[in-house]
């Protein structure tokens, strides 16, 4: 890997130095959509500086012109993929409207008081069939990739387009190879050191917006499988169904180190983790690692996972999951990558539990949903908003009492996990209403932003 002579520069020389290296966040940027759907959606700007006079309070709200956007996912303009420009600053995020297709442009140079930069309007993406931005991912190139869901009706297929550096539209990143065989579109991460990239499925937006139906999975308007491509041709290769216990696989995190070739999926209903990688011959295969058994709700029924959002540590030693329904998130040692050993287990809201691992047992709707980590491996924080339709339908108090924002301390080293009993903000009295909060991100990057060459 060849090092950087940047001082402005977006990364690091390596995800090592970086956890090492990197500074401590004292800034965290959420997206936030509120309960009432007549309110704007905000970037909220939290300070998570110990040392600061304003510790665990939202400084700043961002709020965008418009309304039922639902901001979902985020990213960098640039990142460490782009480590040897020094012409290139980490400065703006893009973020995406779920609902409405528009995607907004944020200026973070004063980063406690991010500005709108620019709007891209939903019929941008309209023009290259496109709608439902979800994963943002920038490249090498300093083009940005975001993966969208559904076509330009919010049916499938999706597809992935293309901004420029001016943040302006420029075509589809596989224009003219578009495979038949691909109709769900999610999440996906790039690496391209073995030329390759890897992507996941959700539903076609018409059919997830509505919430979930059961019926919808029989009649295979779920996804189930994993897209391989080739990444400098911009070309499909193959495609590996995962079967009824990967059904639905949502978040996919190749290891951080570049010469690593594996990465991990998880798969919401099914309930499962799957590894992919190489075999002898090169051939992208996978493996079941981790099944999360079904456990009995408070009815009486029995309740999937429901595994929301994944994350794995810098050094690549660890890997972070939520199981939103069930209420807990977890820690895996995967060390040896084709057995990953639970180290660290802790029960936030969620349907099996009528308690959770605060000290005062604190009233939390929602199982954990969202989480991020810091550069240094020691501090998760975690999120409950899943999509809106969703969160009212499994846990309709939410719409009332917003959502949480907590911390979990971890042991980088040793494993193990421990929830900080003094961190806690609500979002229930925000100055709109009660709102939910998604993904977040640090100033200075984070373990689900940053691809290394």
């Amino acid at each position: 890997m060849s090092s950087s002579c940047c001082t402005k520069g977006p990364g690091y020389t390596s995800p090592l130095e970086a956890m090492k290296n990197g500074p401590r966040e004292k800034i965290l940027y959420v997206a936030m959509i509120p309960c009432q759907e007549d309110q704007p959606n905000y970037l909220a700007t939290i300070d998570v500086d110990p040392t600061s006079n304003n510790y665990q309070q939202v400084i700043n709200r961002l709020y965008v012109p418009n309304i039922n956007d639902e901001l979902h996912h985020f990213g960098w303009n640039v990142c460490s993929s782009c480590h040897d420009d020094c012409n290139k600053q980490r400065r703006f995020l893009v973020l995406g409207g779920f609902k409405s297709s528009r995607i907004y442009i944020v200026d973070t140079s004063d980063e406690k008081k991010p500005s709108l930069y620019k709007t891209i309007e939903s019929d941008e993406l309209k023009k290259l069939d496109l709608t439902a931005p979800h994963t943002v991912h920038c490249l090498g190139s300093g083009e940005i990739m975001i993966s969208c869901l559904g076509n330009a009706k919010g049916e499938q297929p999706g597809g992935f387009m293309l901004l420029n550096q001016n943040f302006e539209v420029i075509g589809r990143w596989n224009d003219g190879n578009s495979p038949s065989s691909v109709q769900f579109y999610y999440d996906f991460w790039y690496k391209p050191r073995f030329n390759i990239m890897v992507s996941s499925e959700w539903a076609a937006p018409n059919i997830f917006d509505k919430g979930f139906n059961p019926n919808d999975v029989a009649l295979n308007k779920y996804g189930h499988s994993l897209h391989f491509w080739d990444w400098s041709k911009r070309k499909y290769l193959k495609t590996i169904d995962l079967g009824e216990d990967g059904s639905i696989p949502l978040e996919l995190r190749f290891c951080h180190n570049p010469t690593t070739p594996y990465g991990y999926v998880v798969c919401a209903l099914g309930s499962s983790v799957f590894r992919y990688f190489p075999d002898d011959s090169n051939e992208w295969q996978v493996e079941k690692v981790i099944q999360v058994e079904s456990l009995t709700g408070n009815d009486g029924q029995p309740v999937p996972a429901i595994i929301s959002d994944m994350l794995i540590s810098l050094n690549d030693k660890f890997m972070y999951f939520c199981n939103w329904l069930h209420g807990d998130i977890r820690q895996y040692d995967i060390t040896n990558p084709s057995k990953p050993k639970l180290t660290g287990q802790i029960w936030l809201g969620g349907l099996i539990k009528s308690d959770n691992d605060f000290n005062d047992k604190r009233s939390l709707t929602g199982g954990a949903q969202m989480i991020q980590l810091s550069l240094d491996g020691k501090r998760l924080y975690v999120t409950n908003s899943l999509y809106s339709s969703w969160d009212d339908q499994f846990y309709p108090k939410m719409k009332n009492d917003g959502s949480y924002l907590v911390k979990i301390d971890c042991d980088s080293e040793n494993g193990g996990m421990k929830l900080d009993q003094n961190f806690y903000i609500s979002f229930k009295n925000e100055p709109n209403g009660p709102s939910r909060a998604h993904e977040m991100r640090y100033p200075g990057g984070d373990a689900t932003s940053d691809i290394w060459n």
